[in-house]
Formats: structure tokens, C-alpha cells, sequence
């Protein structure tokens, strides 16, 4: 309970600063701001985006302030910014604003395809019923008598139809995975060719039948059945372009992350290029680990450091060649980077020895606060009616004994951002509804997960732009590249067909299995 209330001193001490903080910024901002702002301009104005304060147990830490804090930091420490180190300038908000915009065009241009896509496969199915019932209505005196042949016909027309909608339905109306930039090539060749199919069957038979009134009714029963066995067959060569097609892998793709490296291999099959990408994409949120800006601000502000310009002073007055001054601060910079290796090789050992440190802290600690429950069977839940709790009950009474460890953990490896108070309750309850072991509840924050594993809140990527030099309704073709760009990094995928591979054969007789024992002098045989 101590440690609870440090913990809750802290994170008011915090929350106070923060807003202290702010306030003092602003009033900064107002007296320092220079005239020519007063009269609008807005060439030299950016926008600092601010992060939300967090959740009471996980405050936002900044790499500077790492990167001098020792192994009591968080018994002493009352006080972290909060201001966020992204900062956007007011082309990129108009650049958002048009994303935004293009968005609601793709979400028109979704519901006019939809909308389209009903209104034909409703003509499609109303068109063989139509075929059948308007000589009835029309000139049903005049129509030659049918009988069983036609009954027959019509349970024919009946079944085929319900087969059809069916696979009609499991083909086309699904929920749309994303909106693609361009139209799905072979889905909009499928719907023009069964609109030229209808519209000749409509017009053969307007010609031919209603123009004439034909008295002969099951010519035109088998007529409306051709229609449907070719609306069938269209059916099936729908499911061979549009699924069957790309499961056979021709190519091989590599994905590369261009802020840290992280890369992925996958097979493809013969697919566009923004369907690739959309592949690229839903793999991209389940295999890469979360994207985490702030484990990449200390690499960048080690090399700001051993960047910092060099001054050179000239002691024989400014007629003399800049080339020797040149050549001196290039060889000052040669000195501090054969330094500078040391220097890294230090930071790293310093920085993995406080992570060991603080994940034995933290294992301990969850291993001790999951000693205290215990699951009670159904005869001792009659016995002890008061001392009941349930998971939620539970986790959040075990919390506090291991809540400043986790905290302390997960500053240190920078994953604060990522986990909430209410989200690590909610896992902790998971935890002990499910009998888990206290190993299960620290597998989500000793190793970062993928994407999806965080809430979407906390994505970085949501929304994705696809760059390509070729046409993105073209097909892969070997050596293309193309890169999908997010607001603050991108994938780059590089294509590479996969090679003909030629098998031989070759025959071993079972018999042809002789060895001889070769004895020396020297052996012990």
C-alpha cells in the first residue's frame, strides 16, 4: 500500500508539472512572438503536436531524460514533460486535410461501386423470372400447353438460381478489407461482360419473343435456363480469376522498415500491384513489432552529439586557402569518430545492464503478487462467501505490488506509450480468469508484440499512401519496387521472381550398398 501511494504522490507531482509547464511555454510563445506573426503570416509557422497526458501509471518519458538517470531514478524523480518530440509544419496539416479529403472520395467511390454491383446482380436475378412469367401475363390464351416438361424446368431454374445466389454472396458480398486506390481490374471486367451477357439475352429475347409473342411457352422456359447455366458458368470463371488465380506463389517479396531495418520475406501469386500491397499491409500489422519512434531518438541524438560543428581558427589573418581549414576540421571529425565507437559500445552495455536489472525486479514482483491468489473450487466457494473476489476484484488488488516494477520496466525499454493502467488490468484480469501463469501475463511487456497486438489508438500507421513507378493496377513483375508511406515511416517492398527450379532424377540400386574393411598396420582393429 506504500508503494500504491507513492506511486499516486508521483504522478500528481507530475501531472502538476506538466501543466506548470505548459502554461509557462505558452506565456513564452506570446512574449517572444515577433510582429510579422501579429500580421498573419504563416511562412515560418509549424505546429507542435501534443500528446494527451497518460494514464496515472505510465507517463510519457523523454529520451534526454534517459539517458542521466541512474538506478533510483524512480524513488526521486517527480517530474517528466510532456510534450511530444513530432512536430509537423502547417504543409503537412494541409497535407492531412487532402488525405482527409481523398478519403471521403474513396468512400463515395466505394458505396457507387456497391451500389452498382446490387443494382446488376439484382437485374441478373430478376431476368430469368421475367423471361418466364411475362408471356403469362402478356398472351397467356394464346401459349401452347406445356405441362411436366415445363414443371420440371421450372424446379430446375429454382435450385440453379439459390446455388447462384449463394456462391454469389460468398464471392462478392463480403466486408471490404481496405479502399484500394484503383478498381479491381478483373471484378470490373466480370461486371461489364455479365451486363453485355444480360443486356443480349434482353435483347435477343425482345426481338424474338415479345415482338412476335411466341406461343411456344417451353422454348422459352429452356430459353431463361440457358440463361441461368451461363450465368453459372460466369460464376465459376469468377472464382478462378478472382481467388484461384493468385494462390499458385510466383513471387517472393522483401518488406524493409525504413526507420530501423525490420524486413519480412513473402510468396505472392500473380496479383496487381495494390493488392500486393494490401498483402504487404495485413501481414505488416501481424509480423512486424510495433513501431516505436522513441527507441530510434537516441541513436539520432548520439550522432547530433558527435556531429556538433568544429570551429577553426585562422591565425594568419583570412588571405590564406580554406582548403587547410578544410582539411583540418575533416581530420578533427575523423578523431571524434574513431572515439566515438567506444562511446556507444558503453551506452549500450550501461543501457542493457539497467534492462536486465529491472526485468529481474519485475519477474519477481509478478511472481510474488500471483502467489496470493488462489482459485477456489465450488465446495469452497460455499464455505468462505465473504472473502470471494472476482478477476477484476483481483487483479486490481494484486496491481499495486508489482505496479512501480512494470513502470520501471517499461520506461526503461520505452513501451510506456503502448500500455496503459486500464489496459494492463484488463490483461491481468484475463490472466487470472484463464488460470495463466505469471510467465503468460509478462510475455505482452518483456517482448514487443506485433501491431495488432496494442489497442488502435496507439498505431502509428493507420492510413497509407502507395508510391509506385508503375502503374499500381498493373501486375508484379520481377525487380519492381514500390513503397507504402505512412506519417512517420514506410515500407519499401522490393520484388523478386521466383526462379525456375529443374528437378533430374537419379537411380540407386539398394544392392549396389558393398563396403571392404581396409586393415593397416597402425590400426587397432
Amino acid at each position: 500500500m506504500s508503494a500504491a501511494m507513492d506511486t499516486e504522490s508521483t504522478y500528481s507531482g507530475y501531472s502538476h508539472y506538466s501543466g506548470h509547464s505548459k502554461k509557462a511555454h505558452r506565456q513564452g510563445r506570446d512574449r517572444h512572438k515577433s510582429p510579422r506573426s501579429k500580421d498573419g503570416s504563416r511562412s515560418e509557422k509549424s505546429v507542435t503536436i501534443q500528446t494527451p497526458p497518460a494514464e496515472p501509471l505510465l507517463g510519457n518519458d523523454s529520451s534526454r531524460a534517459e539517458e542521466g538517470q541512474d538506478d533510483n531514478w524512480g524513488e526521486t524523480t517527480t517530474a517528466i514533460t510532456g510534450t511530444s518530440e513530432h512536430s509537423i509544419s502547417q504543409e503537412d496539416i494541409a497535407r492531412i486535410s487532402k488525405d482527409l479529403e481523398d478519403s471521403v472520395g474513396l468512400d463515395c467511390k466505394r458505396y457507387l461501386g456497391l451500389t452498382v454491383a446490387a443494382v446488376l446482380g439484382l437485374l441478373v436475378f430478376l431476368t430469368p423470372i421475367a423471361f418466364i412469367l411475362l408471356p403469362q401475363i402478356l398472351w397467356r390464351d394464346d401459349l401452347e400447353p406445356c405441362g411436366t416438361v415445363c414443371e420440371g424446368l421450372f424446379i430446375s431454374v429454382a435450385f440453379k438460381l439459390l446455388i447462384l445466389l449463394i456462391g454469389t454472396w460468398a464471392l462478392f458480398f463480403r466486408q471490404p478489407k481496405a479502399d484500394l486506390p484503383r478498381v479491381f481490374v478483373f471484378r470490373a471486367l466480370l461486371l461489364v461482360l455479365i451486363f453485355l451477357f444480360v443486356f443480349s439475352y434482353w435483347l435477343f429475347y425482345g426481338v424474338r419473343i415479345l415482338d412476335s409473342k411466341d406461343t411456344n411457352y417451353q422454348g422459352i422456359v429452356q430459353y431463361a435456363v440457358s440463361l441461368v447455366d451461363a450465368l453459372l458458368f460466369i460464376h465459376y470463371l469468377a472464382i478462378v480469376l478472382l481467388e484461384l488465380r493468385q494462390l499458385q506463389p510466383m513471387f517472393t517479396v522483401k518488406v524493409v522498415r525504413s526507420t530501423d531495418g525490420e524486413s519480412r520475406y513473402y510468396s505472392l501469386g500473380h496479383l496487381s500491384i495494390q493488392r500486393a500491397a494490401l498483402v504487404v499491409l495485413e501481414n505488416y500489422y501481424r509480423d512486424f513489432t510495433v513501431y516505436n519512434p522513441a527507441l530510434l531518438t537516441a541513436s539520432k541524438s548520439r550522432a547530433a552529439k558527435h556531429m556538433a560543428g568544429l570551429k577553426v581558427y585562422n591565425v594568419d589573418g583570412p588571405g590564406n586557402n580554406a582548403s587547410g581549414q578544410s582539411r583540418a576540421m575533416i581530420a578533427a571529425a575523423a578523431r571524434r569518430r574513431d572515439s566515438s565507437h567506444n562511446e556507444l559500445y558503453y551506452e549500450e552495455a550501461d543501457h542493457e545492464r539497467r534492462v536486465k536489472k529491472r526485468r529481474a525486479r519485475l519477474v519477481v514482483a509478478v511472481e510474488e503478487a500471483f502467489t496470493h491468489i488462489k482459485r477456489l473450487q465450488t465446495e469452497e466457494q460455499q464455505k468462505a462467501p465473504g472473502e470471494m473476489m472476482d478477476p477484476r476484484e483481483a487483479a486490481q488488488a494484486i496491481f499495486p505490488s508489482m505496479a512501480r516494477a512494470l513502470q520501471k520496466y517499461l520506461r526503461t525499454t520505452r513501451q510506456q506509450q503502448y500500455h496503459s493502467m486500464e489496459s494492463i488490468l484488463q490483461h491481468l484480469s484475463f490472466c487470472i480468469t484463464n488460470n495463466m501463469t505469471p510467465k503468460a501475463f509478462l510475455e505482452r511487456y518483456l517482448n514487443p508484440g506485433p501491431t495488432l497486438q496494442y489497442d488502435r489508438d496507439r498505431w502509428f500507421s493507420k492510413q497509407w499512401t502507395l508510391v509506385s513507378e508503375e502503374a499500381v493496377t498493373s501486375g508484379l513483375q520481377d525487380g519492381v519496387v514500390f513503397v507504402l508511406k505512412c506519417l512517420d515511416f514506410s515500407l519499401v517492398v522490393n520484388v523478386k521472381k521466383i526462379p525456375f527450379i529443374k528437378l533430374s532424377e537419379e537411380f540407386i540400386d539398394p544392392k549396389s550398398h558393398k563396403f571392404v574393411l581396409r586393415l593397416q598396420s597402425e590400426t587397432s582393429v
